[in-house]
């Protein structure tokens, strides 16, 4: 790198998760604050770095690069670490465990959160229930693999484990009013890896930097940030 990478962040969003990467690879970086209070992503110098108008962007050397799985790969791939590299008999696995998290059950996180959006009132109810369902099920396959599979809640981290570990957070909390269906001591490996992770000076920073409260994987408080807003 010949610049600072750019973060464009909110706090306890999906950038939470490319925040705790770039601590974790020890690179230099510089945060812009998108401020969903004014719907700043929907801006239009904001959707020139990111016609999506989603949350996070990163700019690189090479130009802004959005979607947190394609931010993964990219940081993991330029710097060599936090992922098997090409041609690895590890890769694979990781590659399934990534996508599944990326396609699979930060989606449906999503989904709980906003099942306003994809439905009519009297369909909440529910829909929080299969949903729910689905997210149990996609949890308990993660427990099983964590631990198990290389460079998945071994002793080193990966980038998939920064990504599980946010969207555990994010189970514990969200939506306010739905979050009784969500145990983490039911996924005992899951829960290890968020312990874990805790304890890294990654994690420690991101606290700070997104008033995130000490434990914000294993037993998780709302955010109070120093700036912006979380939802």
């Amino acid at each position: 790198m010949t610049q600072p990478y750019r973060l464009h962040y909110a706090p306890d969003n999906a950038s939470l998760i490319i925040r705790l990467v770039l601590e974790e690879l020890g690179l230099p970086f510089e945060t812009f604050l998108v401020d969903r209070r004014t719907s700043e992503q929907r801006s239009e110098a904001y959707l020139k770095l990111n016609p999506a108008g989603k949350i996070p962007t990163l700019e690189t050397v090479h130009g802004p690069v959005s979607e947190v799985g394609a931010i993964l790969i990219y940081l993991s791939e330029t710097h060599g670490i936090l992922a098997p590299p090409v041609g690895d008999t590890a890769r694979p696995a990781f590659l399934k465990w990534l996508f599944f998290t990326t396609n699979t059950l930060h989606p449906d996180l999503a989904m709980l959160f906003y099942l306003h959006r994809f439905g009519p009132a009297e369909a909440i109810t529910d829909m929080h229930s299969c949903t729910t369902n689905r997210l149990i099920s996609h949890l308990s396959l993660l427990d099983e693999a964590a631990g198990t599979t290389p460079w998945f809640a071994a002793e080193q981290p990966s980038v998939v484990d920064y990504y599980v570990a946010a969207c555990l957070r994010w189970a514990a909390l969200y939506p306010i009013t739905g979050t009784g269906w969500f145990d983490l001591s039911a996924y005992p490996n899951l829960q290890g890896l968020a312990q874990n992770l805790e304890t890294r000076p990654a994690v420690r920073v991101a606290i700070q930097a997104e008033g995130l409260g000490p434990t914000p994987f294993s037993s998780p408080q709302y955010p109070n940030p120093p700036e912006g807003v979380a939802l």
